[in-house]
């Protein structure tokens, strides 16, 4: 199994133009999904948000991003919140910590061991994007999320 941790940022709007001005200056692939292309009627406000981006670079380099659903585009005070409403993720924290495996059975590991004494936002379970996606906020405070690429199971 491959393990990898990587930096998710979260943006009220600007994820689009802060990941096109990371891959400026790092290089690398842009992928951009949006809300919309998820389902999300695409006239709908929001539609057109990040819901998962990421640049990597062959070097190694690599940070996923995307816009808090429902969020002002102007930032808010921090208070560490993160709930579950309507089927989506809500959030004023200024970054997750990503960690992405390759095998369902390892992540899951990670995902039990993370889960004592945490608050469980998201299970771990499957989801459009990925066979094992959860979020959980840990006892000290820190919130993960753990999935499964999904290039990966499918090779």
């Amino acid at each position: 199994m491959t393990l990898s941790t990587t930096t998710h940022l979260n943006f009220r709007g600007e994820a689009r133009a802060a990941l096109e001005f990371y891959q400026s200056v790092f290089g690398g692939h842009l992928a951009i999904t949006t809300y919309g292309d998820l389902g999300m009627p695409k006239d709908a406000p929001g539609a057109d948000g990040v819901v998962f981006g990421v640049v990597v670079h062959d070097s190694g380099f690599r940070v996923m991003a995307y816009d808090v659903p429902g969020a002002p585009e102007q930032p808010s005070p921090r208070t560490g919140v993160t709930r579950r409403d309507n089927g989506m993720t809500i959030t004023d924290q200024p970054f997750f910590v990503s960690v992405r495996g390759t095998e369902f059975g390892e992540v899951e590991g990670y995902w039990n061991a993370l889960a004592a004494g945490a608050s469980i936002i998201e299970p771990l379970a499957a989801s459009a994007w990925s066979p094992g996606f959860g979020m959980l906020t840990d006892r000290f405070g820190v919130t993960w999320i753990l999935d499964v690429d999904a290039a990966s199971a499918a090779g």
